[in-house]
């Protein structure tokens, strides 16, 4: 509640998890003044940042969410803190707070196609060079676009247009049982004995 308190223009949510973990939602301009007041204010002094994850949810205005996880050594204490972008909105790069985000910023901008701005080096960092689309997006293929494979005659390794043994298939999961309606409702117990007079 102080950082909501200190930061009130960026802050816009603070809450407890199940673990006793702290998390705060911050506006996507927020990211560096927030960040930079928990490591330097001497009631936090978070000075370590431990990972930078990345979330897509599609259905949402802002699709992707950017979770920075800070430890305090003094405090032994964690913080979870979230912000939200889009596919055209940057956030701005927090590696002049935290060196460590060099790459973790990198794997984000990889693996979601999330842009930092003022990233020193923001370049993939997992995927091979000419990959296409970013691989942890909910709308990327599982299969992806390409299939990487040695080829025994050329010596070397070849790429080559995906070929389906069978189209992709798409799983309506919203009311499994559906597709078995034998199964949705238990048979009469008059009919359970006919069943078993006709095996004897």
């Amino acid at each position: 509640r102080y950082v909501a308190e200190c930061m009130p223009k960026y802050v816009q949510k603070v809450q407890l998890t199940s673990g006793d973990e702290l998390e705060v939602l911050i506006a996507p301009e927020g990211v560096v003044p927030v960040l930079q007041f928990l490591k330097d204010h001497h009631q936090a002094q978070f000075s370590n940042l431990v990972d930078i994850a990345g979330m897509d949810v599609p259905s949402r205005k802002y699709r992707f969410e950017v979770i920075y996880n800070i430890l305090s050594l003094r405090y032994n204490a964690r913080i979870r803190v979230k912000t939200y972008t889009d596919e055209l909105t940057p956030l701005d790069s927090c590696f002049e707070v935290y060196k460590a985000a060099n790459w973790y910023e990198r794997e984000i901008y990889d693996m979601y196609g999330v842009f930092f701005a003022n990233h020193p080096d923001l370049r993939r960092i997992l995927t091979d060079y000419g990959f296409e689309g970013h691989p942890q997006r909910r709308d990327f293929p599982l299969s992806g676009y390409v299939e990487l494979r040695y080829d025994d005659e050329k010596k070397r390794v070849v790429c080559e247009p995906l070929e389906l043994a069978q189209e992709f298939r798409k799983f309506d999961l919203s009311a499994p049982w559906e597709q078995f309606p034998n199964f949705r409702k238990a048979l009469p117990a008059s009919e359970q004995v006919d069943t078993e007079k006709k095996k004897e």
